[in-house]
């Protein structure tokens, strides 16, 4: 373990490598350089090897020293766990077997906005839950209540619902409780009976057999975003139901990251899934179809 990660005593350590033996650094953010991407920086770290390997996709969406910067300094190529990432993602992106279909969730629709909008024009059904579902059933007009909702983001979600045509499904019934709490009283209504007091926390039922009915059949399916606050027992079923329908749909199945691998693991169906992605904002900034520093740095061949 060295006790720094650029310096002549790191050098040194390195140059005395036998062959079998590995040489760990110290974190490299104790550097207010590498988030800045410095030049020098990065040279330093490059002094230290003869080929930079990056399999680290959950950051390559960021250009930092060591994501992106030693890469101009020496061989770079990727390893492969990003060569995994990248295979399936890409299947995503580029050229999708279909029927395609891209299921999307979590708190607010105005973090994926670009995903949203660049998938619906690869895709043929993009299902929308979770709380940025509630900012798209307000959108149509439904009263949501103490629902979350982003009052700042309904205009774009009226465009992107009138642009959308018939690839759009949003949830028809939800689980709604009295208040934000894993013990709150809970019912199932229509989305558009939502009583004064209460909001929505997860899928209902008869949305969990829409949301069915349209990944039947599918060849590929990318899922990004729980249908509700599955951190609560009581509000999980929903994602749980999505995750098994996923894990016996025969498709190819990509689940990109953070939340949504938790999720699946949670249903106990993860190692059912071809491919649960290490990198929760790298695989959205992907599937918004932006290049990824730390990627664009490798070596073609």
């Amino acid at each position: 373990m060295a006790p720094d990660c650029i310096g002549s005593a790191v050098e040194a350590l390195a140059n005395a490598l036998q062959p079998g033996q590995v040489l760990m650094l110290e974190n490299v953010r104790f550097h207010k350089e590498e988030e800045k991407n410095d030049p020098a920086f990065a040279k330093q770290l490059a002094a230290l090897g003869q080929v930079y390997v990056n399999d680290a996709f959950g950051s390559a969406h960021r250009a930092h020293a060591s994501t992106e910067g030693v890469a101009k300094f020496l061989p770079a190529v990727s390893g492969f766990l990003m060569g995994v990432e990248l295979e399936y993602l890409g299947r995503a992106t580029l050229n999708p077997e279909r029927p395609y279909i891209a299921i999307l969730g979590g708190a607010k629709i105005s973090d994926k906005i670009a995903v949203i909008e660049n998938l619906l024009t690869k895709c043929d059904k993009l299902i929308v839950g979770g709380g940025m579902a509630n900012t798209f059933l307000a959108a149509k007009g439904y009263a949501m209540q103490d629902s979350l909702v982003e009052p700042g983001s309904i205009e774009t979600a009226k465009k992107i619902i009138a642009n959308a045509d018939s690839k759009l499904l949003l949830p028809v019934d939800a689980v709604i409780a009295d208040k934000f709490d894993a013990q709150a009283a809970s019912q199932v209504v229509a989305v558009d009976k939502v009583p004064a007091g209460w909001r929505v926390m997860d899928i209902g039922p008869r949305s969990v057999t829409l949301f069915g009915d349209a990944l039947r059949g599918a060849k590929l399916v990318v899922w990004n975003g729980p249908m509700g606050v599955f951190e609560m027992p009581k509000f999980a079923e929903g994602t749980f139901a999505i995750a098994k329908l996923l894990a016996a749909s025969g498709a190819t199945t990509v689940i990109g990251g953070g939340d949504s691998a938790s999720a699946v693991k949670k249903a106990g169906v993860a190692k059912q899934m071809t491919h649960v992605s290490t990198g929760g904002g790298a695989s959205l900034e992907f599937l918004e179809g932006k290049v990824l520093p730390g990627v664009a740095a490798l070596n073609d061949k």
